[in-house]
């Protein structure tokens, strides 16, 4: 048991991921607003956006944007299983520290010339991260990094998870949004606990790839375009609605 209610707790974790959030929007609006332009010229092209966030819960933040209620139907995640928590944790951080890995995802999802690549990670160091911004850009695409760059910045660069370049990520993309989760991710110290507890960086990534996605819309009806956006299949006339495009995209975003 802790002395501080459940109340002060809320309160105290409340706080941090809104001043988290918070220093987002006030300090990385130029960066979401060229990168949704970038996002908003593709689509305009009926061009699919990709995004991969390889490396345990940084796979959210590529499932939170994909096949969502409100978001856009160009975005194509990356759902390889090698980094999902669900083939078992150790396994995930095994093969997201595995040189070549991220260079084996990003082959066979056939990237080229002319593709769009969002890479999300929470801490912007891990080896299947660096190698597939390095891949990628090798074969051509523009890559976008949303990650922390403090967090990065920290990591020694000896450190277990790194790639064997020691870069970040914010090093080697076109374009990257800076979600300044702080080292450590957890926030919270509670008296009597060594390990502070209450991670923030999901928070951060969620809210930084919507605010993105909503800057993009806004910047296609700015265009004069009305993109297909997927309305939840639980609402009224949800099936009906997304069941205008299926055909669309089945056949060309391939975990649909």
């Amino acid at each position: 048991m802790t002395d501080q209610p459940a109340a002060a707790l809320a309160g105290a974790y409340l706080g941090a991921v809104t001043d988290l959030m918070t220093r987002i929007r006030s300090e990385e609006e130029d960066a979401v607003t060229a990168a949704a332009g970038l996002l908003a010229s593709h689509i305009a092209q009926d061009r699919l956006v990709h995004v991969y966030g390889p490396g345990g819960h940084s796979n959210l933040a590529a499932q939170e944007v994909f096949f969502r209620a409100g978001g856009l139907m160009h975005l194509a995640a990356i759902l390889d299983e090698g980094t999902l928590l669900s083939g078992g944790a150790l396994r995930s951080m095994a093969i997201e520290r595995n040189p070549g890995y991220g260079r084996i995802v990003i082959d066979s999802a056939g990237l080229g010339d002319g593709d769009l690549l969002i890479l999300v990670n929470a801490y912007g160091i891990n080896a299947a991260l660096i190698d597939a911004a390095l891949t990628a850009s090798e074969r051509g695409c523009t890559v976008i990094g949303v990650s922390s760059r403090p967090h990065a910045d920290s990591t020694a660069p000896d450190h277990p998870a790194r790639h064997p370049s020691k870069k970040n990520l914010h090093e080697v993309v076109d374009m990257h949004i800076d979600t300044k989760v702080p080292v450590g991710d957890a926030v919270l110290e509670i008296d009597g606990v060594a390990e502070r507890t209450g991670a923030v960086s999901t928070f951060a990534n969620a809210f930084t790839m919507n605010w993105l996605m909503a800057t993009t819309v806004a910047l296609l009806a700015e265009r004069g375009i009305d993109p297909p956006i997927w309305r939840s299949g639980n609402a009224p006339g949800g099936d009906e609605a997304n069941n205008r495009f299926i055909a669309d995209f089945a056949g060309r975003v391939r975990w649909l």
